[in-house]
């Protein structure tokens, strides 16, 4: 079966790799045929590349070949990817993607024109890396009722965080290390701030509950503000701080979604996966956790996922898989600091007794080289909105939110 790939950056040339380097066993997987790639779109140029023969810069080549059944699209961003993948479906061929930010954005509408014209839009490659968790989702999980997802779903942040942790490292001096090692890009805007990790709670908020949610409805909050202290004082009651995805179910009609840093503990499962490593963590009320690990990024883990959607896709070429979500609501994501309970971390410049006179209990924490006017501690639990008003008048430095998984 031939097919056809766009974008032609880490991604899209691990595609072409894993499609040629594993047709063995992908002949298995499609009932011996093999997956052929026809045409290659990307507007530079690439005189030296193997592949050269098959490149193209126009989208009319890959649109109009009759014979190309299977597109992986491999862009990023919204446009043209929304555009190309539109038509495609539109002109009854089936699109595998790794574009989380298109999927987030545009998913409801893909998903429907897939549905209108027989074919399938698959995504698995988008939230994970090479880990899968969009099929687990989507199929393991059909006799549970999903209580709850928590994610490490950045492997750059989660590489930061790590450095400080265990080698004492800075914020600055963690991220320009991994900026050399190539896991943040010079502009690391959207990893650092939770924009990446919220995309995917996105899509994995409306694959466990069946309705789009958006980015704009995902509170979010990056790790820019989290210092060597705050990893020393959580540190002495075996507390690691991460940036987690989590989701909320709390009605048919209602879900709470957010991304921020988060206090895990010793023992959770999450509190173990370091460097660039990603888990997601789903609850469900009959199976109870189940954890997905692994590399959350990367050229061939993703690309693995991209050529494992593209097999699924030509072994359906007749028949579309049943999959997808419905349009959300504007009131669909509640707001969580009204609504969700939870322990938080607190540093502020206070003393003990300020702190006792407007909690009723805590657990003090301390670091070496702790300042006599600053004072950290554990809350029990209450919405974040009912934390702040107790708050209000004191000088806070920090809080982070302390999760249950």
């Amino acid at each position: 079966m031939k097919v056809a790939v766009m974008g032609y950056g880490t991604v899209g040339s691990g595609v072409v790799e894993v499609i040629e380097s594993h047709e063995k066993v992908i002949k298995k997987r499609t009932d011996g045929e093999m997956l052929e790639v026809a045409h290659i779109l990307d507007l530079r140029d690439f005189p030296d590349d193997p592949h050269a023969a098959l490149f193209t810069k126009d989208f009319n080549d890959i649109l109009k070949d009759e014979e190309v059944k299977v597109v992986a699209e491999a862009m990023g961003g919204v446009n043209p990817a929304y555009d190309f993948t539109m038509q495609l479906l539109q002109a009854g061929k089936s699109v595998v993607t790794s574009n989380k930010e298109l999927v987030a954005q545009k998913g409801v509408e893909l998903l429907a024109t897939a549905k209108e014209n027989g074919v399938n839009y698959l995504f698995e490659a988008s939230v994970g890396g090479g880990i899968p968790i969009i099929r687990p989702m989507d199929q393991c999980f059909a006799a549970n009722n999903i209580e709850g997802v928590a994610g490490i779903l950045n492997g750059t942040t989660n590489f930061i965080l790590t450095k400080m942790i265990e080698e004492d490292m800075s914020f600055d001096e963690a991220l320009r290390l991994a900026q050399e090692n190539g896991y943040a890009e010079k502009d690391p805007t959207a990893d650092i701030e939770g924009f990446d990790a919220c995309r995917k709670v996105c899509i994995l908020a409306s694959l466990a509950f069946g309705k789009h949610v958006y980015p704009n409805q995902v509170a979010t909050e990056g790790i820019t503000n989290i210092t060597l202290a705050d990893v020393a004082y959580l540190a002495g009651v075996h507390g690691v701080i991460k940036l987690l995805g989590q989701i909320f179910y709390m009605n048919e009609n209602r879900i709470a979604a957010f991304v921020s840093p988060a206090v895990v503990f010793r023992g959770s499962q999450l509190a173990s996966v370091n460097d660039v490593f990603n888990a997601i963590l789903v609850r469900g009320d009959a199976v109870g956790d189940v954890c997905f690990y692994g590399r959350g990024a990367g050229k061939l883990p993703t690309a693995s996922a991209v050529v494992a959607d593209m097999v699924d896709a030509a072994k359906h070429t007749e028949r579309r898989k049943i999959f997808g979500w419905s349009e959300g609501a504007e009131d669909y994501v509640a707001d969580y600091r009204d609504c969700i309970e939870m322990q938080f971390y607190v540093r502020a410049k206070a003393d003990q007794q300020a702190v006792q006179t407007r909690f009723h209990d805590v657990k003090f924490l301390s670091r070496r080289g702790q300042p006599s006017d600053e004072t950290a501690f554990i809350t029990d639990a209450m919405t974040e909105n009912t934390l702040r008003k107790k708050l209000e008048g004191v000088d806070v430095i920090n809080i982070i939110k302390v999760t249950n998984y």
